[in-house]
């Protein structure tokens, strides 16, 4: 039980701003674009009351976590209600809407990894802290790697029909009505980890190559 609270604790900050950040960026996204669903339910706001779950952000975590020795976690959050026949240009604007999420947890990422270095670099030892900004990292890339996964709803899968043409893109948005269903059956069977291990490592790479000059000039 320990060492679930510690897990909790350490796990909550970034959670909540990767939820609340990528909830508010496609809000923000979908406003701009010409849907203002999002907007008009509340949900363009960093308030993560608005963007939480709570059976699917906390209790379901928290029970997976406990039954499977943490093995196996899984989660989700609210999603932005956007409806894409708003926009001004479906097709070509899904895209922005989808990718603004996945910018988001990218860029919670970065800012997540800096706090890492910066408690490296002015010799803060304290674990909780080190590890939170890790749980950070950690957090958006699982995040990052899991949405863009090319099956719609998921943002991946969004992309795609924003990318294939009209026909091609018709018959596999059709897909969504069924795309949990996919999913899980991807995440139960440990099928997902194949593509999520190599575009986490892809991501967080690309994370230490930005971070490279910051590291230079505080070395």
């Amino acid at each position: 039980m320990n060492e679930l609270i510690q897990t909790v604790a350490v796990y909550a900050l970034p959670v909540i701003f990767a939820i609340t950040m990528r909830e508010a960026a496609q809000a923000f996204a979908a406003k701009y674009f010409g849907d203002t669903t999002a907007y008009s339910q509340g949900r363009m706001t960093l308030n993560p009351m608005s963007h939480i779950d709570p059976l699917g952000t906390i209790v379901i975590p928290i029970v997976l976590y406990i039954a499977t020795s943490g093995a196996f976690l899984f989660g989700y959050a609210k999603p932005a209600p956007v409806n894409f026949s708003n926009l001004r240009n479906p097709k070509k604007d899904m895209v922005w809407v989808a990718s603004s999420g996945l910018a988001a947890n990218f860029a919670m990422a970065f800012l997540w990894m800096l706090l890492a270095i910066f408690l490296q670099v002015f010799g803060v030892s304290e674990d909780f802290f080190v590890r939170m900004a890790n749980a950070g990292i950690l957090t958006n890339l699982v995040m990052f790697a899991f949405n863009l996964f090319p099956i719609p709803p998921l943002d991946g899968g969004r992309i795609l029909v924003s990318l294939l043409p009209y026909k091609l893109a018709y018959k596999f948005a059709q897909i969504e009505q069924y795309g949990f269903f996919i999913v899980m059956a991807l995440v139960m069977l440990h099928v997902l980890q194949f593509w999520m291990v190599p575009v986490m490592w892809l991501a967080e790479t690309l994370l230490y190559l930005m971070m490279s000059p910051i590291r230079f000039l505080l070395s």
